[in-house]
């Protein structure tokens, strides 16, 4: 396993903002790649933005394995991470191990796990097979049942004091870098001031040492929600809309295919 990259992540701190953005298969990863992206997330989003399924924890062990292959194959630079989908280490902590090292073997460079109730276990074990593990804390999508739903975490002291305990915990069990999703930005900027890792905030304000975004979110693609902390940098979905009409409306009039982008023979064929 390549550790350079994760090392290259950790130089970062204080020094340089960390982009990351989800991706979910091979010529968006080439391109992401190609542009620069420092971390590129095979996210379980892919459950919402890809599969259309209501919540991330739905989405396969299977499904995940065979995104995160695809999205190793396009890129050469930037650090892979595989999101751990629920089945995979919540359902049975003790079968952790087992699928993060499939996850390594299809391309990834390290795993991404959200907070849970056995999450020190879970991060100690991983570490433990040698296998680089990515954070994730403040709003946990895989168990947002428990937390009252899509909302802002830590609004409040018992609930920040929380959050900061949980953030030095994988600190001390040694993850390499934190998410920090929803959180106030006051409370994100005190936990990256406090720890010596890497934070990637999502809706956690500008203070963290980066930042990420689900891709289909920033180019607009994904349209059933829209979270306040989403920029939509170029609505992409009215481009494919009105493209995809384009076409409808070439075929229909029989403007596509032109000779030029058709085959021919030195003869036409009798009848």
């Amino acid at each position: 396993m390549d550790k350079t990259k994760i090392s290259d992540i950790l130089k970062k701190k204080d020094k340089e903002k960390i982009t990351m953005l989800t991706c979910y298969d091979y010529s968006f990863a080439k391109i992401l790649d190609e542009a620069g992206v420092d971390i590129i997330l095979v996210g379980d989003s892919l459950a919402n933005v890809v599969l259309g399924m209501s919540e991330t924890r739905k989405v396969s062990f299977g499904e995940m394995l065979n995104h995160t292959r695809a999205v190793a194959m396009g890129v050469e630079r930037a650090l892979v991470v595989a999101d751990m989908p629920y089945v995979s280490y919540q359902k049975d902590p003790k079968e952790c191990a087992y699928y993060a090292k499939k996850f390594i073997e299809a391309g990834a460079q390290a795993v991404k796990v959200e907070w849970f109730r056995d999450c020190a276990y879970v991060v100690k074990r991983l570490i433990k097979n040698k296998i680089p593990v990515m954070g994730h804390i403040g709003l946990t999508p895989q168990t947002v049942h428990l937390l009252g739903g899509y909302k802002v975490q830590g609004k409040d002291e018992e609930s920040a004091l929380n959050l900061i305990k949980q953030a030095k915990t994988l600190q001390d069990l040694g993850v390499f870098s934190i998410v920090l999703e929803c959180i106030p930005y006051q409370l994100a900027s005190l936990i990256t001031e406090k720890l010596k890792i890497p934070t990637i905030g999502i809706g956690a304000g500008n203070k963290c040492d980066g930042q990420v975004l689900v891709l289909y979110d920033l180019l607009g693609l994904y349209k059933k929600i829209k979270p306040k902390f989403v920029r939509v940098y170029k609505d992409f979905y009215c481009e494919i809309k009105n493209t995809t009409l384009e076409f409808i409306k070439d075929v229909k009039k029989r403007k596509f295919p032109s000779r030029k982008e058709s085959f021919s023979c030195s003869k036409e064929f009798s009848r």
